[in-house]
């Protein structure tokens, strides 16, 4: 498998090439087409009666699914071929070796550079977790002292000898074609966020229309449609967390799999999340694990959308589908995994809180200067701007010692403990709204040859949006500079955000046998 991400063409090609080297085990179908006309595709691997659905490219920024669905799909169709037999030890599970001869000479050096400047020397990592220094062995040591590249689950590849998987290879295939800007590198803060595009709330294809009568986006109509069909007892959506850790969120326990994650997260040199932006006030059966609110429980900071029990990942409940998000790190921030006390709570709380109302109010008054001489193509990347800067202000007041996090985390009682990794997370959290913000903010301005007709006519719009541009040029590159120094980030390789991925999917495809008897149909 390649070292790097792919684009949406290459990934098409790839599954193509599967399925016909695998005529008798492997289909590729359309099941919808997106937004914009691009096709939607489901590569579908094996005969059985009973179905595991893994959904890549939920969200536009987000690519490392789609070389993960490509891995377990190669894999699923090699021991079929082999009757079921596992891989030899010491070799990945399918056989192969990572050989990373698709990925530019530029990226291969950069990637080279941040793995020596994280202290990997003499085939160790110098990582330090919850305080203590840790040192993992390389990950070509790793492989041959276990093994065991799936966990048990390679072990257990027979209980899914009456499972078709089926994979779907990117659910928001026109977001994707955007981000094809960053995937090749450099891997840098600066890089990835003067390129970064996601849509809106409201255009993201996993969460269902909250508007009362609205129909489903198209790709959303895909996903439900095919959910009804399969009857999965097992959903697994693929997401790529940009800075942090690897963490999963369960609509439905499956014991056993914090052990699993930890195991494939130690091995794969990815730090583990303990108190995730996305999952801060759920509870965790175990580290790294989140079990999803129903709609009538606490769901998320009061400034965003509470929209988890109303999103696709519920809505095949119905037929015993458990629902497993599993997020990898692209760069991994090791205090996200630290829960030891946090020296000065209420002071973090309140640098987080200031500093992420002044950079929003900056922003937003940047923007309101440019706004009149907008092209009308910068519209869709607005929509997102516009969101975030709305939910800044509030976020900011929750987060305030004095605001209801302050308030609600018992700092004494410690009812939700403010510690090392939730400041870490809210500290991520905040610096990446701003950066976010700025990155798509800059491309705006680039999205016309310059203000449009009416803007020219309102005033002295050319030299305005000359000032915002210089402005906001040294605003992103100063704030990509202190989030990626600030936070010790260090930029994980593809191939171990794809190994981590393909273990924890088989890990949660074998738990789900064990635990609960899902309905299944024939296809």
């Amino acid at each position: 498998m390649p070292g790097r991400y792919l684009t949406l063409d290459e990934l098409t090609s790839c599954a193509t090439a599967l399925a016909v080297a695998h005529p008798d085990r492997a289909v590729l179908r359309r099941i919808g087409s997106s937004k914009a006309g691009e096709p939607i595709r489901l590569l579908s691997v094996g005969r059985g009666s009973r179905h595991v659905l893994v959904v890549a490219g939920p969200h536009a920024n987000e690519p490392v699914g789609g070389v993960t669905v490509l891995r377990l799909a190669r894999y699923v169709a090699r021991c079929m071929a082999r009757g079921g037999r596992a891989g030899r030890p010491g070799r990945s599970a399918d056989n192969d070796r990572y050989v990373d001869t698709g990925t530019p000479a530029s990226t291969r050096a950069n990637n080279h550079a941040n793995n020596h400047a994280d202290g990997r020397v003499n085939g160790h990592t110098d990582i330090r977790v919850n305080g203590q220094r840790a040192n993992y062995p390389a990950r070509d040591t790793v492989r041959e002292t276990t093994g065991d590249t799936a966990g048990d689950s390679t072990r257990d590849v027979n209980r899914f000898a009456d499972t078709t998987w089926h994979f779907v290879l990117c659910l928001d295939p026109d977001g994707a074609r955007r981000n094809e800007r960053w995937i090749n590198g450099p891997m840098t803060f600066a890089h990835h966020y003067r390129h970064f595009f996601r849509p809106g709330f409201a255009r993201q294809p996993e969460w269902l229309p909250t508007e009362p009568g609205a129909r489903p986006m198209p790709e959303t109509r895909a996903l439900l449609d095919l959910q009804d069909e399969l009857r999965p007892y097992l959903q697994c959506s693929l997401h790529g967390v940009d800075v942090g850790g690897s963490f999963v969120q369960l609509t439905r326990g499956l014991p056993g799999l914090a052990d699993r994650l930890a195991r494939s997260a130690a091995d794969n040199r990815i730090p583990v999340e303990r108190g995730p932006y996305d999952a801060f006030f759920w509870p965790s059966p175990g580290p790294g694990v989140y079990d999803m609110p129903r709609a009538q429980e606490a769901d998320q900071f009061l400034s965003l959308p509470a929209a988890t029990a109303a999103s696709t990942w519920f809505h095949p409940r119905a037929y015993g589908t458990v629902t497993a998000v599993i997020e990898a790190p692209m760069w991994g921030v090791e205090e996200v995994g630290d829960t030891s006390p946090h020296p000065d709570p209420h002071g973090a709380l309140e640098t987080i809180s200031r500093t992420l109302r002044q950079d929003a109010r900056l922003l937003d008054g940047l923007l309101e200067r440019v706004r009149p001489g907008l092209p009308g193509i910068a519209a869709s990347l607005l929509a997102p701007v516009e969101e975030y800067l709305a939910v800044c202000p509030g976020l900011a007041d929750e987060w305030a010692p004095e605001g209801p996090l302050g308030e609600a985390g018992g700092l004494e009682a410690g009812y939700l403990p403010l510690n090392r990794a939730r400041i870490m997370a809210l500290r991520i959290a905040a610096q990446r709204l701003v950066v976010r913000t700025a990155g798509l903010m800059d491309q705006m301005l680039d999205a016309g040859s310059g203000p449009s007709a009416a803007g020219r006519a309102a005033g002295a719009v050319n030299a305005d949006a000359h000032d915002v541009r210089v402005t906001l040029d040294r605003f992103l590159t100063r704030r990509c500079e202190m989030f990626e120094a600030g936070c010790r980030a260090r930029w994980i390789p593809v191939h171990d955000q794809v190994e981590h991925q393909f273990r924890v999917v088989l890990a949660a495809a074998e738990l789900a046998t064990r635990f609960g008897e899902p309905s299944s149909v024939q296809v």
